[in-house]
């Protein structure tokens, strides 16, 4: 599903270059659920971003489903965001004007469903996550776990073939996050692959494999 070659990110400021991504290989099959883990610092959501395409690397090769992403065309890539990949952040990242339901259906109507459609695909989402109650609710009336389920209902409306997690239990208590990973669990075990960032070995654990970043390298991998 996804392979990288290599894979160098370097940041400049100024007159300073800091290598985040030291020449990373990583691979990830379909239907895996990944854990990426390490210390703050060491690199683990800049990878994230990179495999995502929500960055590009400074050199290296990312192959998604055998194809060089990188040699695509900027339109082609974010096409390939919007249809086949879902993101739940740490932050929630939810548009704080519009309810729960209107903002499942945003990306939805991005990728030129019909009003109808979209609509339906968002409730019957946000109901399997136990929010029917939650449909006319602004961000600012739900808890953190609800927001999130929100968050995660928007990632995987749509059936994305892969979902890239970033720290998504980091502004939650333990009963809340431990929601979001049976959340998870559950879709992985439907055949949904995810690749998730955490810092939190309790959560990495939820995962089939936990690779492990630090300094900017892959110094470890294991099934769980």
């Amino acid at each position: 599903m996804i392979t990288t070659k290599n894979l160098i990110k370097t940041y400049k400021n100024g007159d300073v270059f800091t290598e985040v991504l030291k020449g990373i290989d990583f691979e990830a099959k379909a239907g895996e659920f990944i854990a990426i883990t390490g210390r703050s610092g060491a690199g683990k959501s800049t990878l994230l971003y990179q495999i995502s395409l929500l960055d590009e690397p400074t050199s290296g090769e990312v192959r998604i489903e055998e194809k060089d992403v990188f040699k695509l065309k900027l339109r082609e890539r974010i096409s390939y965001r919007l249809n086949c990949f879902g993101y739940v952040f740490q932050d929630y990242a939810l548009l704080p004007d519009l309810t729960a339901t209107e903002n499942v259906v945003l990306p939805l109507l991005m990728q030129e469903k019909s009003s109808k459609e979209a609509y339906a695909l968002a409730q019957d989402t946000l109901k399997m996550l136990g929010l029917d109650h939650r449909f006319d609710s602004l961000p600012s009336n739900l808890s953190g776990g609800e927001q999130q389920r929100v968050s995660v209902a928007r990632a995987i409306a749509h059936k994305p073939r892969i979902l890239f997690a970033d720290e998504p239990t980091a502004n939650l208590d333990n009963e809340a996050s431990m929601v979001i990973m049976d959340i998870f669990k559950k879709l992985n075990k439907e055949g949904q692959t995810i690749i998730m960032i955490t810092h939190e070995e309790q959560y990495a654990k939820v995962a089939e494999r936990i690779v492990t970043v630090d300094d900017g390298k892959i110094v470890a991998t294991k099934n769980t």
